[in-house]
């Protein structure tokens, strides 16, 4: 993570350098592409057996003049099963995928530095899957849930249209995690308390994003 860091540092001074003398970006039409490491939170079976490698998170926006944006995408994210956290080996995943729709602000306070804050509302299909499962005879678990996720996004511009971004966001879905989600016998419980299986499952993904603007460069006072 600090090499990750420090990547995203030595990028921002050559963004700097190369984009001294454009103009600021006036925030319109727009695509997002993003891509995280989520990390799994609140729920205490989810914390601990499930392994967060990836989120992806495509979406298209929309701000006003104002900053008040909306926006439409798409988001997918995959969890190992950590098999040295169960009583026996288990190997398989999750797959969690769906839609949101995106409400926000947008803006840039200089030639370089923008914000876009806002909260996602969405809905995810979550697959399970392992060899536990299938050794009961059951290809996978799937369970529906709505979710919500705040994220903020610190912009800097490479070009009249392009711009990167360092992004948080924490999802809360309406559904937990249970041992039976992978294979354990439902009531098996594995040493959790019905308390901590209880609470909703939670993840923070922190990641890196690229941003084309389709209207580009419609400011004034900073041409060279």
């Amino acid at each position: 993570m600090k090499r990750i860091f420090l990547l995203w540092f030595v990028h921002y001074f050559y963004i700097i350098n190369s984009a001294n003398g454009q103009g600021i970006i006036e925030p319109k039409h727009s695509f997002t592409l993003e891509l995280g490491l989520p990390n799994t939170f609140t729920n205490k079976a989810f914390r601990e057996i499930m392994q967060g490698l990836v989120h992806v998170s495509p979406n298209y926006q929309y701000a006003f003049k104002n900053g008040f944006a909306l926006g439409v995408g798409g988001r997918y994210s995959y969890f190992a099963i950590n098999e040295f956290r169960v009583p026996s080996k288990v190997f398989g995943g999750n797959h969690s995928f769906g839609g949101f729709v995106k409400i926000g602000h947008e803006k840039f306070y200089s030639e370089l530095f923008a914000i876009d804050a806002g909260v996602k509302l969405g809905y995810a299909q979550n697959i399970f899957y392992s060899d536990l499962l299938r050794s009961r005879g059951i290809d996978v678990v799937s369970k529906a849930s709505i979710y919500v996720e705040p994220i903020i996004g610190l912009v800097l511009a490479s070009s009249e249209s392009d711009t990167y971004r360092f992004s948080i966001g924490y999802s809360f879905f309406n559904n937990s995690f249970k041992p039976w989600d992978i294979g354990f016998e439902e009531g098996n419980e594995i040493g959790y308390t019905a308390k901590e299986l209880s609470h909703i499952s939670s993840f923070l993904t922190v990641g890196f994003g690229y941003t084309h603007h389709f209207n580009g460069k419609a400011s004034t006072g900073f041409e060279e």
